[in-house]
């Protein structure tokens, strides 16, 4: 399989993990325990304290976490061990959708493709 569908196959498990409500699934996709998290205009490192925000932010009840789509992937490759990834996301919740920019730094560790960056750039 190419890096560039490693890639892809990483990011549809985690869409697929995290739209049957599998937080610590969709986690798989990251560096553990050195992932860094960007998003609101802050920093959050690591692994444990990306999963404890998801866990706050939308895992409060059954199927509060919406329903996730990733669309309009792009991946540069940067190296034989590191890829840009870009694409745009949509969540769709009770409470409203939110639509944005992934931006993340992909590293391969181990045989396995993960996010080592992830920058989050929701739209107003």
């Amino acid at each position: 399989m190419s890096a560039q569908n490693a890639i892809r196959a990483v990011i549809a498990d985690m869409q697929a993990a995290w739209n049957r409500g599998d937080f610590a699934g969709y986690m798989e996709g990251f560096a553990n325990p050195d992932v860094v998290f960007v998003s609101r205009g802050r920093i959050q490192k690591d692994w444990q304290a990306t999963l404890d925000h998801y866990i706050a932010d939308y895992g409060g009840a059954p199927d509060s976490q919406g329903a996730l789509t990733f669309s309009d992937i792009r991946i540069e490759m940067l190296a034989d061990d590191a890829a840009q990834l870009v694409s745009t996301y949509t969540l769709i919740r009770d409470s409203g959708t939110q639509q944005g920019i992934n931006t993340r730094l992909m590293r391969k560790r181990d045989d396995c493709w993960v996010i080592a960056l992830n920058h989050v750039s929701a739209q107003e």
